[in-house]
């Protein structure tokens, strides 16, 4: 019973990513935001040797922390860590509630107007709930991550995987679930393997709607994301 529970609670969870609620300004904060990262870039240049790079956050109402400050999300929550360990990196934060892999892919082009060095990928979630065939998925976060490498040849990549509930079947649980491992391991990415790890179906770590993660949550998100970035971060910053 616990377990359906979970797997209930799970399944809330992803229908609200596809609500798009709070969409309003989202863009013009994430525009603001990778604006005052490249501002931060260039005062860094000129004043110490060590360039400030940035790691873009990409991805729905998860990323852009539904329902919580801006500060609360786990993209600023890893910043203070990177802030910690004196990194030279700066977070952005462009998660737009109830994106899809679709519509990622149409609002890719202007965030590549500036440089990007760490990229980390969380989407595809509200295609998987609205039925859409993981084929289509895959290639519209392939076609993402193919842009950024243009651009950016030396980026780093990180996608962050989801996954469906038994619910939706399961054929296309498991189509839905191999998008990102057979995308990490096709386009040679780093892969978290389910974002929600430890948080989904935890009645105590979401809000009072029970559904989006409380800032506890999102703390655990910010580890899963962590367990991947860091080594990337701290290899990057040795070569």
């Amino acid at each position: 019973m616990k377990k359906n529970s979970k797997l209930i609670s799970l399944l809330l969870s992803l229908l609200l990513l596809a609500s798009g609620c709070e969409q309003a300004g989202t863009t013009e904060r994430v525009q603001a935001e990778q604006e005052a990262g490249a501002q931060a870039t260039v005062a860094g240049e000129n004043t110490k040797t060590e360039r400030t790079k940035t790691i873009v956050f990409f991805g729905n109402s998860l990323t852009a922390g539904y329902g919580l400050e801006p500060d609360q999300a786990f993209p600023a929550l890893l910043q203070a860590r990177i802030d910690s360990l004196g990194l030279p990196y700066k977070a952005v934060n462009a998660g737009l509630s109830g994106e899809t892999s679709a519509g990622g892919k149409s609002r890719i082009d202007w965030l590549l107007k500036q440089p990007i060095d760490v990229f980390v990928l969380e989407l595809g979630a509200n295609d998987g709930l609205r039925g859409i065939d993981p084929a289509s998925t895959y290639d519209n976060l392939a076609t993402i991550i193919d842009k950024v490498r243009e651009k950016n040849p030396e980026a780093e990549i990180i996608l962050a995987g989801m996954q469906m509930p038994p619910s939706m079947g399961q054929r296309f649980t498991k189509e839905f679930q191999e998008v990102y491992t057979r995308l990490a391991k096709d386009k040679e990415v780093a892969l978290i393997p389910f974002l929600l790890e430890g948080v989904a179906g935890e009645r105590a770590l979401n809000q009072g709607d029970g559904i989006h993660p409380t800032i506890e949550g999102q703390r655990i998100l910010a580890d899963n994301v962590w367990t991947v970035l860091e080594p990337i971060l701290v290899a990057n910053r040795a070569s």
